[in-house]
């Protein structure tokens, strides 16, 4: 009897948790069909929650005569997959180079890389900047091409700045430590380099961790409001997340920012749900070895 209670405490409070996160999403997704005056009739009862009433795609078509929707989701489509590819390959190999070859001073710089975490985006985003308006920049000038300086409303201000990342490396690095390092020894026995290790050994045992990288890679560049608000003009480069506060001018139409928002949120949910089982394998096994 007191197992069953447990069972029972353990379920409804699971039941309890995942209400609290699936009914903002539920009643986000309901309300995109709805119009407005309905949605706030509905406020006061379970039909918030409910497909019920004056249903229609009409908030959806109006997203995309009030703003160029499609463009704002093929440029973060863009910007986040381009991040999240440079991104395993980078600190992968950062954190390869650390976990796994000697060299002096590896500790240390393992230890700076990790200390970078402590310092948020905000504290640094204005001298970022002032660095990338430095940049030089190759532009295409009708059929020539010509050297300038300054990465301002481009795509790779909103990508390369962060391809490197403390935390990726950091997991990476937790999770390479997992994986045994007989398998390098053998291999250099049999002549292969460090490239290779990486490339043919380790890579292929850290599917979970690629797949988790992934994903915290991917939510950030998708999520960007603050950065591209400072460095992008031009409305053909803009992400998603910019285009929310279209919504918020002259008349705010709240279907049509629940539909907006229901367009942005479905790729993250179905990132999620396709990585689910590595990203659960890999946030349990990075701390098998420290």
């Amino acid at each position: 009897m007191t197992s069953f209670l447990k069972n029972l405490g353990g379920h409804t409070g699971r039941v309890i948790l995942a209400l609290v996160f699936a009914l903002p999403l539920v009643f986000m997704l309901v309300s995109s069909f709805k119009p407005d005056d309905q949605i706030f009739g509905d406020l006061g009862s379970l039909h918030a929650f409910l497909p019920v009433g004056a249903l229609s795609l009409d908030n959806y078509t109006g997203v995309f005569e009030r703003v160029p929707a499609a463009r704002f989701l093929l440029n973060s489509v863009l910007i986040s997959s381009i991040t999240v590819v440079l991104g395993v390959i980078v600190n992968s190999l950062a954190a390869f180079a650390l976990s796994r070859m000697r060299w002096p001073g590896r500790k240390l710089v393992l230890t700076a890389v990790i200390a970078t975490l402590i310092v948020p985006f905000e504290t640094f985003a204005l001298p970022l900047v002032w660095w990338v308006n430095q940049l030089p920049l190759l532009r295409v000038n009708g059929f020539h091409l010509e050297w300038t300086t300054g990465w301002m409303d481009t795509y790779q201000v909103q990508i390369l700045p962060f391809v490197a990342n403390a935390f990726s490396v950091f997991f990476f690095h937790q999770y390479f430590q997992s994986i045994p390092k007989e398998l390098d020894e053998a291999a250099i026995v049999d002549g292969a380099g460090w490239f290779t290790i990486y490339r043919r050994i380790v890579m292929p045992l850290s599917g979970p961790a690629v797949a988790t990288v992934a994903i915290l890679t991917f939510l950030p560049a998708w999520n960007s409001y603050l950065w591209p608000l400072m460095v992008v003009q031009s409305e053909d480069l803009r992400p998603v997340m910019v285009g929310i506060s279209y919504f918020f001018q002259l008349n705010v139409g709240w279907g049509q920012i629940m539909a907006y928002s229901s367009m942005i949120t479905v790729p993250i949910l179905a990132l999620f749900v396709a990585f689910q089982r590595s990203f659960v394998n890999s946030i349990a096994s990075t701390g098998v070895k420290g």
